[in-house]
C-alpha cells in the first residue's frame, strides 16, 4: 500500500467517525431540545451547537480544495476550543451541567472521542495540505 492511499483511508476513516458524531449528536440533542430543555437548556444548546460543528467538520473534510481545506479547519479549531472550554467548565463550575453536554468532560461520555477527534483532525488537515 502506497503513503498516499494508506493516507486516503485514514482520511475516510476520520470522516467516517465525523459523520457518525455529526448523526448521533444531531438525534440526540434535537431529542434533548424538544422533550427536555428545561432540565438543562445549556448543555442541550451546546450539545446541539457540537452537533452542526460535527456536520460542518463531515462535510469540509470530504471536500476537495483550498476552501474547504480552511473550512474544515476553522471547524475542527473551534470543535477543539469548545472540548476544551466546556471541558474545563464542567469541571469547574458543574453547577452549569445539570446534565452532560458531548464535550463535558472533555468528552469522557463518548471515551474522550471528542478530545481526540479535532487532534487528529487537524494532523490529518496538516498532512494533506501539502498535497495542494
Amino acid at each position: 500500500m502506497s503513503k498516499e492511499s494508506a493516507s486516503l483511508g485514514i482520511g475516510r476513516l476520520l470522516i467516517a467517525v465525523y459523520a457518525v458524531f455529526a448523526v448521533s449528536a444531531t438525534a440526540r440533542a434535537s431529542f434533548q431540545l424538544l422533550t427536555k430543555f428545561e432540565e438543562a437548556p445549556l448543555a442541550y444548546s451546546l450539545s446541539l451547537l457540537s452537533a452542526v460543528v460535527y456536520i460542518l467538520a463531515t462535510v469540509s473534510l470530504a471536500k476537495a480544495g483550498p476552501t474547504w481545506q480552511k473550512v474544515a479547519t476553522y471547524s475542527v479549531v473551534f470543535e477543539l476550543v469548545g472540548v476544551l472550554s466546556v471541558g474545563s467548565l464542567s469541571f469547574l463550575a458543574p453547577e452549569l451541567f445539570a446534565h452532560a453536554s458531548v464535550w463535558s468532560g472533555f468528552g469522557s461520555g463518548y471515551g474522550f472521542l471528542p478530545l481526540a477527534l479535532p487532534i487528529l483532525g487537524l494532523i490529518w488537515i496538516n498532512k494533506s495540505r501539502k498535497s495542494f
